[in-house]
């Protein structure tokens, strides 16, 4: 039987970047995936937040994404853009990308660190014992791991089979997506009827001044209003046809369907995200509306949360009761997540109401507070884990700072590459001593003379030394002292050596 410490069912963002993330660690990781291949057919996910694309930047590997996207101010709420180019952060933008190319660049980053991947293989059940899990693969084959992950969809075969309830609210509405040929050009873009918001683009675009400028030819994608949404059974060309001739009376000659499916605003959560030795992340653990780009975004922040923790205990660093942080910290997330999406989603009803409703939701958002606390919260940048109470810093990410060390000038995030927590001292060199954990904690000596800004906050006072786990968020905030250093280091890093 082949063993592994960790075994990934799913080889999404979510999966490939907790693959990524344990191979870091030094984990023997593999994953399980459905697909022959990484080909991807369909419209998914279409860009990246910018706390993502600083968790990529954290692990050296921002630059595959940018070179490959086009950077814009995409960060809104329901039909509102929200600029963050103000925000203090390298990527005050965020990334268009299509989710196929996301997960080709992580493939290739997680073939790199040579994580096997069974292909074409399903998990179809496992068994839990004191020592670990047998996992049985589709093909018959078992799998051994101390532990298994579900990244494997919101239908995900690993949450149902642990029990674990997926609890929330039903859909409400819906839309079909398709890709089509069309003998008449439709306009494209996106149209707000009285019957629901239609939509028309092509696979390639240019973003120019804001706007987004589709390809003057090939297929053509559409999105319309589905009137089922509870339905059991895929829609079909005729389907598209009766939904665009009810809106603008015309059907545009589509023909040549390349694929079609429907999604709808079905919001659930995982009641748990771990039970014993299976964990779930990404849409395995919560389902939303795509309204608000969050839900590709939200999974693979899970994953950098629950890679370095998982590492940590199959290494005997630290005792099994850190893995119980990840829900503790990660599903106060997504219930955000989920609670934004369903406003949005309300707030793109095209009935009158709804329509003053967002006309005030809108100048709301023009004044520069609300648009501040809003769009950090959309961009990932305004999480806060509770690790209680002390200096703003704790519990939320580190700013990525240019600081000069006795080797040079370099950046926080380049300290953050190979995935391990770093102490760094910015007051005297030898005022602080973590000799027991030296061989798992980079201690950094560095100068910083610059302004410490938090997005949405502002200025915050300057600290003597943080504490930064390798998710890139602060565990301990230094004040000229050592005062709770040893404790959290041992409640994060385990007992000293």
């Amino acid at each position: 039987m082949t063993e592994h410490a960790v075994v990934i069912s799913g080889a999404g963002p979510t999966g490939l970047m907790l693959a990524g993330e344990l191979a870091l660690a030094g984990i023997d990781v593999a994953i399980v995936e459905r697909r022959p291949d990484q080909e991807l057919f369909g419209t998914r996910a279409g860009g990246l937040s910018a706390r993502t694309l600083e968790v990529f930047d954290q692990r050296g590997i921002a630059d595959r994404f940018l070179e490959a996207g086009q950077i814009a101010q995409v960060t809104g709420f329901a039909v509102t853009r929200l600029d963050i180019s103000d925000f203090p952060t390298r990527h005050n933008y965020g990334l268009a990308l299509r989710q196929k190319h996301i997960e080709r660049i992580l493939a290739g980053w997680v073939g790199e660190l040579a994580v096997p991947i069974y292909r074409g293989r399903d998990v179809t059940s496992f068994a839990e014992d004191e020592a670990g899990i047998t996992i049985q693969l589709s093909d018959g084959a078992p799998l051994r791991a101390r532990y298994l992950v579900g990244c494997d969809g919101g239908r995900s075969l690993v949450r149902k089979a642990a029990g674990i309830a997926f609890e929330g609210w039903d859909a409400t509405t819906g839309n079909i997506l398709a890709e089509v040929d069309m003998e008449e050009e439709p306009p494209l873009g996106v149209h707000r009827t009285a019957l629901g918001i239609y939509a028309f683009g092509r696979e390639d675009y240019e973003i120019r001044d804001g706007k987004v400028i589709f390809a003057s030819e090939g297929p053509v994608g559409v999105m319309v209003p589905d009137g089922n949404p509870g339905a059991a059974t895929e829609p079909d060309l005729d389907d598209l046809k009766q939904a665009l001739i009810a809106a603008f009376g015309t059907d545009y000659g589509i023909h040549g369907l390349k694929w079609i499916s429907r999604f709808t605003d079905m919001s659930r959560q995982a009641a748990a995200y771990r039970k014993g030795r299976v964990f779930l992340a990404g849409d395995a653990a919560h389902v939303h509306s795509p309204v608000g780009g969050q839900g590709l975004n939200t999974g693979v922040q899970d994953a950098v949360n629950l890679g370095w923790k998982l590492a940590q205990v199959v290494k005997g660093l630290s005792p099994d009761a850190l893995l119980d942080t990840y829900h503790t910290e990660r599903h106060p997330v997504a219930a955000r997540v989920l609670r934004t999406t369903m406003a949005q989603v309300a707030l793109l009803r095209t009935d009158d109401r709804t329509e003053a409703l967002r006309d005030i939701v809108m100048e709301l958002l023009g004044m520069d507070e609300p648009r501040k606390r809003i769009a950090a919260e959309m961009s990932g940048l305004a999480i806060r884990y509770d690790l209680g109470e002390g200096h703003p810093l704790l519990g939320r990410r580190m700013p990525d700072l240019d600081v000069a060390t006795s080797d040079g000038p370099t950046r926080v995030f380049t300290l953050l590459h190979d995935a391990q927590p770093v102490l760094l001292n910015l007051g005297q060199p030898g005022t602080l001593d973590i000799t027991p954990w030296s061989d798992s904690v980079k201690l950094v000596h560095a100068r910083y003379d610059g302004p410490w800004e938090l997005p949405a906050l502002g200025p915050v006072s300057a600290p003597s030394a943080v504490l930064i786990r390798p998710d890139g968020y602060v565990a301990w905030v230094g004040d000229g002292t050592q005062d709770g250093l040893e404790d959290a280091m041992r409640t994060w890093f385990g007992r000293p050596a």
